[in-house]
């Protein structure tokens, strides 16, 4: 890969390094990570239990710090970037869907939508807003409480809410982890209509080959290194890869 970061590219790492801890107890999560994750890209991070992928997301997202090496977000450095410069990158430019769906349980799903927008002074795009929450099928919805809805549905808010801002970027972790398959397979597929029909730039960390299938490009970790880049692919050669990287 070239020296400098890919101009177009939404999120960029160059040789970036993570470890925990010092002398003989230090372990090294990240090993030299180089990545370029272009516009309108759907990507998913893979590797057995250990193999940094997590750690990769949360230093790309800058909820963590690289021991070394750039991290880019929309052409900013984010490395050195002071907390709360850092959290005002975050705010416009990053949505975040996590495992568990973080909603407030006194807010409606409207509500828990805009909530990010309003916390930051915003004004509220209600054209885009209505269609972010038609987009999840949230529509007959809107006004009923997390306890009134299943969790495929509260999960829904939470990707609208993580859409809402328009970022630059959006980070899943693990988003169908507390899903049944039936809702999982829901929830993929409007993440990837998401990319498809409005551009979002997506990165996914998942165990999950069925998910990893939905994405452009699967980066698999090994060691706090990526072993394999590979295109868009069928569940099965993904399984296949990962059992390749398994045994690495």
């Amino acid at each position: 890969m070239n020296a400098t970061a890919t101009p177009t590219a939404v999120v960029s790492a160059r040789d970036v390094t993570r470890r925990y801890g010092e002398g003989d107890a230090a372990v090294d999560a990240l090993r030299g990570v180089t990545l370029d994750i272009v516009p309108g890209q759907f990507a998913a991070v893979m590797g057995p239990s250990g193999s940094g992928k997590s750690t990769l997301m949360h230093i790309l997202a800058g909820l963590d710090k690289p021991t070394s090496g750039t991290v880019e977000i929309a052409g900013t450095d984010i490395t050195d970037l002071s907390d709360s410069r850092l959290t005002l990158l975050r705010r416009h430019q990053v949505g975040f869907i996590f495992q568990f769906f973080n909603l407030l349980p006194m807010l409606t799903a409207e509500e828990n939508i805009l909530l990010p927008l309003r916390l930051a002074g915003e004004s509220i795009d209600r054209t885009w807003a209505d269609a972010v929450i038609d987009q999840v099928g949230l529509s007959d919805r809107r006004k009923h409480r997390p306890s009134e809805l299943s969790g495929g549905q509260q999960q829904r808010v939470a990707i609208a809410r993580a859409l809402a801002s328009r970022p630059a970027v959006l980070f899943a972790d693990e988003p169908t982890g507390n899903l049944d398959s039936s809702t999982s397979g829901e929830i993929l597929k409007l993440l990837r209509e998401m990319v498809t029909q409005y551009g979002q730039t997506m990165v996914m960390v998942t165990h999950d080959a069925n998910a990893a299938a939905m994405a452009d490009r699967v980066l698999f970790l090994a060691d706090g290194q990526i072993v394999r880049d590979q295109g868009r692919s069928e569940a099965s050669d993904v399984l296949a890869a990962m059992a390749e990287v398994s045994a690495l």
